[in-house]
């Protein structure tokens, strides 16, 4: 779909395709209001009119999402955005694979809930180096972090939707 082809879309049909993007009402709204889109740009502007995403916000759109370095469940569009985007990160190495799987322990048992990353553009390597910068925020900052990694991948979702 091209953007001239979103900007056309029945309100109902337009949150159906973003959705998957990022499951935030707010978010959505706020990209299907600032239609007729003239260009990416456009749309980047208006999904981050959305930020920073409350605390509830993001909890809920933590629940689509997979640990990284796992594979996505289910066989929506939510999982195949995650698996395309986890795809850069390869076949991991035994070492690196058990210090994901120990460091989201950690995250998890710090911050309850999964670590979050855009894993697009990122070697496994500088995942894990997130990951661990990550434990030593508050949780005041960590929810920030995550909230502009949402948003981040959201956007990353939609230019590819809409490219």
């Amino acid at each position: 779909m091209d953007l001239a082809e979103f900007n056309r879309l029945p309100a109902d049909a337009a949150r159906g395709v973003l959705r998957p993007c990022l499951d935030v009402d707010r978010w959505i709204d706020a990209v299907i209001d600032s239609r007729p889109l003239a260009d990416f740009d456009a749309a980047e502007a208006a999904s981050r009119s959305a930020a920073p995403l409350t605390t509830a916000e993001i909890d809920a759109a933590m629940s689509h999402h997979p640990r990284i370095g796992e594979k996505a469940k289910g066989e929506g569009a939510e999982a195949a955005h995650s698996t395309r985007e986890q795809a850069g990160l390869g076949a991991l190495e035994a070492d690196v694979q058990s210090q994901l799987a120990a460091g989201n322990s950690a995250y998890e048992a710090r911050f309850d809930r999964v670590f979050l990353i855009r894993a697009a553009g990122r070697t496994p390597e500088e995942v894990l180096s997130e990951l661990q910068r990550r434990m030593d925020n508050t949780e005041e900052d960590e929810n920030a972090e995550v909230g502009e990694q949402l948003i981040q991948i959201a956007e990353l979702r939609l230019e590819g939707i809409l490219s």
